[in-house]
């Protein structure tokens, strides 16, 4: 971490005093496109030159609004999550019942499966951040986002996976063997295109957010016994670690924890208190962006446990909906998180994407642009001040 003279910009990657997740809302032309092409009325180049297009719109957008770290907005994906597994090795596209949100309804039925050993190579989004690395202007970052190790490995130890996946992996250490080294080919791709900062996107933590602990073997789903609780937080820390220990030096690695995005609606609740340990003291990441958008979040209490040499991105501007929230309750909420946490090391974001998957979320283009400024000048009246 390089310090800079001023203290808005403190260092010389990401997190910055204001940042973003990393999605963003999906343009008109956009969504047309794609869904001419699933229907096979557009070619996959056709496709590809509209992405092409819209992402340099976007990118141009990004920086016009002071971003500092650029991303594609996710705009050559469907999932912040499953296009990325569909593109590894052994990786096969599935129709499910859809992940249930927390009204009950439930996402869009897709998922992921193996068929085969799992292996990194040659992975598309390497050509992805080539193509936003050739179009950001000079001084500015490009940030990859993909989603965590431990979110694959939850994937794939789904009930409804679990035969495919002891196919091919009897042995869960040899799963997280797989997973880590996949992921690490990935890394090692990126790096050599020029990737100096990626994100893992992790809602598995918040799948524990939600978990109730019952005393009995028979659990149904997000309910664990105490044992297994604590099991699946350790292999969780184990795999993504695992991986962040064999990505290249030099590679920054910051972390979202997510609770769900899903046409504004979201799947997980509760404080983080629960995953802190070991999650915020152990796991070797840069960074840590935290959803603190609502109560149903928690307190602030927990960053207590973050060691001081890491960084907090206060996710407290909503991502679900387009209401500006008021800049004096934005700035009394960081002094707030500064007493748990040292100020010089907070910065502020979304709680979220504004699209994890490609419907994007219940808000305007204008609405999605307001809250980036409204977080720009937030970070400027504390920071700058």
């Amino acid at each position: 971490m390089v310090q800079v003279k001023d203290k808005f910009t403190v260092c010389r990657h990401s997190p910055y005093r204001y940042d973003v997740v990393g999605s963003f809302l999906r343009p008109e032309i956009l969504k047309e496109a794609r869904e001419r092409f699933a229907k096979q009325q557009i070619s996959l180049g056709q496709l590809t030159k509209v992405e092409d297009q819209t992402i340099i719109d976007l990118i141009n957008k990004e920086e016009s609004a002071g971003l500092k770290a650029i991303t594609d907005g996710e705009f050559r994906r469907s999932w912040y999550h499953l296009d990325f597994f569909w593109g590894l090795q052994g990786v096969k596209k599935i129709q499910t019942n859809g992940w249930q949100l927390h009204d009950g309804t439930h996402a869009r039925g897709e998922g992921a499966a193996l068929d085969g050993e799992l292996g990194g190579n040659n992975h598309p989004f390497i050509d992805h951040f080539r193509f936003v690395k050739d179009h950001v202007s000079r001084g500015f970052e490009v940030k990859q986002t993909i989603p965590s190790p431990a979110l694959l490995l939850a994937q794939l130890e789904l009930p409804f996976n679990l035969e495919s996946t002891k196919t091919f992996y009897s042995n869960e250490d040899d799963l997280i063997k797989a997973i880590v080294a996949a992921y690490d080919q990935v890394l090692a791709d990126f790096f050599k295109a020029g990737l100096k900062v990626v994100q893992f996107d992790d809602s598995a933590w918040s799948s524990l957010i939600a978990a109730k602990l019952v005393d009995h073997p028979t659990a149904k789903p997000l309910e664990f016994t105490s044992k297994k609780f604590e099991e699946l937080k350790s292999k969780y820390l184990k795999v993504n670690n695992l991986a962040i220990e064999g990505a290249p030096k030099g590679l920054v690695v910051n972390a979202h924890i997510c609770r769900g995005n899903y046409r504004s609606n979201w799947a997980f609740t509760g404080s983080y208190a629960g995953i802190a340990n070991p999650l915020f003291i152990q796991e070797k990441v840069n960074a840590f962006y935290l959803e603190y958008d609502t109560v149903r979040d928690g307190g602030f209490e927990v960053l207590k446990q973050i060691p001081k040499d890491k960084w907090v991105v206060l996710g407290l501007v909503t991502s679900k909906d387009g209401h500006l929230e008021k800049a004096d309750k934005i700035v009394k909420r960081i002094y707030e998180a500064s007493q748990y946490f040292d100020l010089d090391h907070l910065c502020l974001s979304p709680q979220c994407g504004f699209a994890s998957s490609e419907e994007g979320n219940v808000l305007t283009e204008k609405q999605q642009w307001d809250k980036i400024s409204l977080i720009r000048s937030i970070a400027a009246k504390i920071w700058l001040n």
